[in-house]
């Protein structure tokens, strides 16, 4: 097993050996109970399923319960009512990809969004600086490309971040610490998988 699921607790500061600071990100691993184990013997498939239920958190936009199914190895044994705590699956110093919805910014424009310039501040141009500009070509096609970047909807969607650290393991408080940011808000549901 090589994926785990945890909750953002939010970002700190930690010191290296070294002295170096560095940015971390405390993420809640709490224990999770094996529901189901599925088995594929066709396609050597084999998988433990278990559920996630937010509603004793305390983060009131998440009243739900997911439920996860992730793949094993065959020699791995798991049966129904298991418990599989996080630091049986990652270990300090592990390389992990951390995978979350990343904060929506509701409707945004295309400078914000886009990182477009904008036009001419100057020579009486007073409502053009924030403007898409020209989005048309001639008659040939004679209509609005699929895909053109415009103004729209900017975030909450699924972000994956690559090549993070394990850098702390505190299991008496469930807590996992890894270097670098990750995507979200606090109290996101985040993936964290073993590279």
């Amino acid at each position: 097993m090589n994926t785990f699921y945890g909750f953002k607790l939010g970002q700190t500061q930690a010191f290296d050996k070294k002295g170096a600071r560095l940015p971390v990100t405390r993420i809640l691993a709490q224990n999770i109970s094996v529901e189901q184990v599925k088995t594929k013997e066709k396609d050597g498939y084999t998988a433990i399923v278990f559920k996630i239920d937010l509603k004793d958190r305390n983060f009131k936009h998440k009243q739900v319960v997911f439920k996860k199914e992730v793949k094993i190895e065959q020699s791995e044994s798991y049966k129904k009512g298991d418990i599989v705590s996080f630091d049986q699956v990652l270990k300090e110093e592990d390389v992990v990809q951390v995978s979350g919805k990343n904060k929506g910014k509701g409707f945004a424009g295309v400078v914000k969004r886009w990182g477009f310039k904008g036009g001419p501040k100057t020579h009486g141009q007073s409502d053009r600086q924030r403007a898409p500009g020209s989005i048309g070509q001639r008659t040939d096609p004679g209509r609005v490309q699929k895909g053109k970047k415009m103004a729209g909807h900017m975030g909450n969607v699924n972000k994956t971040i690559r090549g993070l650290k394990v850098f702390k393991i505190d299991v008496a408080k469930n807590e996992l610490w890894v270097k670098g940011l990750v995507p979200g808000s606090i109290g996101e549901l985040l993936t964290i998988q073993k590279t």
